[in-house]
């Protein structure tokens, strides 16, 4: 049996404690911090630890690795990304910052790979709007929904190609949100053309994806009363109906402040409403046994999603030289950083 949850851990070792709990509950997947992070060997010994505590070689290992503010592998032993928005904002031609951006996933990629680190929580697809909150800003890749899917499309493939799954948030949308949900519960206003024309448009664009995570908004238009992570009418109607999103859908984080009730109620809420498996990331122990407590073992439907998402890892990676690769994207940025 497989819960269908993913969890972190507290620090950069497992404790005695965290290793039979995840071999009791078996979580689907795992996810990484900047708390959980310290060097090479120490990265590459926790997923090991992970995976052995679950008893299960294959579990997914995440991280939020998107380049800028949010990054949580660094120097000095990993190279520092721009932001998203620093590739849109780039004064050259369309396919050049396409090129740039996947080679930017692909060294992502390689540097997670190494790691035991299989699947990146990005790339952001959200379409920020004026007046909104900074808590996406730039981490969008660009400020129309055209931009932001070609780029977005482009550091998926690259983050695939380096056989890592990449999972597009926040699905159907985060950039009207004008407060913090990891602080307060979004609420937009706008109506459901608007929402269709411009905040749902990349996610169309990239619905063929293997994984997304959905956005703790709530859309008056859509689900007057619940933020889309607990609405099944949401998720229904507009994710998997009228956005066409047939992959993994992976809930954010439940101990952000944007939801309410109890873990044990988010969770099971989430499920309920459509969501396949559900996140918790501050590694507090008490805490993910009440998410454990309310998730249920993953349903046959959400079994054949993980198990497709899952797939898109086990095709040849392709031929690469990654020196040859860095030597390439730091050009790139210096012919920039010169224009």
């Amino acid at each position: 049996m497989t819960l269908a949850c993913v969890l972190g851990c507290a620090a950069t070792t497992l404790s005695t404690e965290e290793a039979a709990f995840y071999r009791d509950v078996r979580p689907w997947g795992f996810i990484l911090f900047r708390r959980n992070v310290e060097s090479p060997d120490q990265v590459r010994a926790l997923t090991e630890a992970l995976r052995a505590a679950a008893d299960r070689p294959d579990a997914p290992v995440m991280i939020d690795q998107e380049g800028g503010r949010v990054q949580r592998l660094g120097p000095p032993h990993w190279r520092r990304y721009p932001p998203a928005r620093a590739y849109g904002a780039m004064a050259m031609d369309d396919r050049r910052r396409r090129d740039l951006v996947r080679l930017a996933g692909r060294l992502m990629a390689d540097d997670l790979i190494a790691l035991g680190i299989n699947v990146d929580c990005a790339p952001v697809v959200d379409v920020p709007v004026a007046g909104a909150h900074d808590v996406i800003g730039d981490r969008a890749f660009a400020e129309t929904p055209a931009e932001v899917a070609a780029l977005a499309r482009a550091m998926a493939e690259g983050l695939l190609a380096g056989g890592v799954l990449p999972v597009i948030k926040h699905i159907p949308g985060h950039g009207r949100a004008r407060v913090d949900s990891h602080l307060q519960l979004p609420v937009v206003e706008a109506g459901r053309a608007e929402l269709e024309a411009w905040d749902f448009a990349p996610f169309r664009a990239l619905a063929d994806m293997p994984v997304a995570m959905t956005a703790h908004v709530v859309y008056r238009a859509l689900d007057p009363d619940s933020p889309c992570t607990t609405s099944s009418r949401v998720i229904a109607e507009i994710l998997r109906e009228a956005i066409g999103f047939d992959g993994l859908l992976v809930s954010d984080d439940l101990s952000m402040k944007a939801l309410d009730g109890t873990l044990i109620d988010r969770t099971r809420s989430a499920l309920t409403a459509g969501c396949d498996i559900v996140l918790h990331c501050n590694g507090d122990l008490a805490e993910m046994r009440a998410v454990a407590a309310g998730a249920a073992p993953l349903t046959p439907p959400a079994q054949a999603r993980a198990d497709a998402a899952l797939s898109r890892l086990t095709k040849p990676l392709e031929t690469w030289d990654r020196i040859e690769a860095m030597a390439t994207f730091d050009a790139m940025l210096a012919d920039l950083s010169r224009a």
